[in-house]
């Protein structure tokens, strides 16, 4: 597993805890800080008359009137500098994701240390529309790197980064035992080498997905292709092309049902997100000028697409 840097300072582990937010949200947290402890500071800093028995009272309210004026200054640029942080690893993961999708091979992730292999492993799963949570996976949570969150269900996923050697089945076994004891939904085992047949018969059955090298390069490279298409949507917001509904928007389990005649009941997939009919769109502006995608009829309420097959 990877090694954890040890922490040296409170402020460092609130900077940490901020980075693992979105940047908006440290900035929205330095603001809110600084509102309430700036006037709070402000209100001990006003002297008051001091009458027998009150010097407890008053040490004690010139210790957090000192504390609000220091924390006034130090909890903003805390919360800032853990901004900048996201900002900066959320750029990091997308030049990983971009430099890794392009690859010819799944090799190119043999190559990566163990920091950006989880790193890899936690955006391939943003994209998709989790929530990652990075645990480190060397605590109690029985080897858990990645806790993933979606509409109220929860996944762990176990990353191995093994070049030369397949995963085991005691490797799944392990996994599915905190899953079980933890009450997750499913789990998700990935790693850059392959898995043992022993490890993949026991998944038959069991909500438990294996991700080897090549399957993770093609999760990216799809997910970068859904990216770039959502990219394209909004860059034509108002100059796209739609061709529209032979019906109305309906849930994907009834899309094959009002199916346009002659035509297959696939020809109108339903959207990833919603689940609503999707349309085919044409992008006239972006770098998919002129191609063609599947786009959620209810767009711009949802934004879900699909590449088309």
């Amino acid at each position: 597993m990877a090694a954890r840097r040890k922490k040296t300072s409170p402020l460092e582990d609130m900077m940490d805890l901020v980075a693992l937010l979105p940047w908006w949200a440290g900035v929205g947290l330095a603001v809110v800080f600084y509102l309430v402890l700036s006037p709070l500071a402000a209100s001990f800093s006003q002297p008051a008359p001091v009458k027998p028995g009150q010097i407890g009272a008053m040490v004690q309210g010139a210790l957090l009137g000192g504390l609000a004026m220091v924390g006034q200054y130090v909890a903003p640029m805390v919360c800032l500098a853990g901004a900048a942080l996201s900002g900066w690893r959320r750029r990091q993961r997308r030049a990983l994701v971009d430099e890794v999708a392009q690859a010819p091979a799944a090799s190119t992730i043999d190559d990566m240390s163990w920091p950006e292999f989880e790193m890899l492993v936690g955006e391939a799963y943003r994209l998709q529309g989790f929530q990652v949570t990075e645990t480190g996976g060397g605590g109690p949570d029985g080897g858990v790197d990645l806790v993933l969150t979606r509409g109220g269900e929860k996944f762990f996923v176990q990353c191995k980064h093994w070049k030369a050697f397949k995963v085991g089945v005691e490797t799944v076994r392990e996994l599915y035992g905190v899953m079980a004891a933890r009450g997750a939904t499913g789990g998700f085992v990935v790693t850059s080498g392959r898995f043992t047949n022993d490890a993949r018969l026991f998944t038959q059955g069991r909500n438990l997905q294996l991700v080897d090298g090549p399957r993770l390069l093609a999760m990216l490279q799809q997910a970068q292709h859904s990216r770039s298409a959502v990219a394209a949507v909004i860059a034509a917001h108002g100059g796209v092309h739609h061709e529209p509904p032979a019906h109305p928007a309906v849930p994907s389990a009834q899309a094959a049902a009002v199916a346009p005649t002659g035509a297959p009941a696939s020809a109108q997939p339903g959207c990833p997100k919603c689940g609503c009919g999707m349309v085919r769109r044409i992008a006239r502006t972006g770098n998919n000028a002129g191609g063609s995608f599947w786009g959620c009829s209810t767009f711009p309420a949802c934004r879900g697409v699909r590449q088309v097959d």
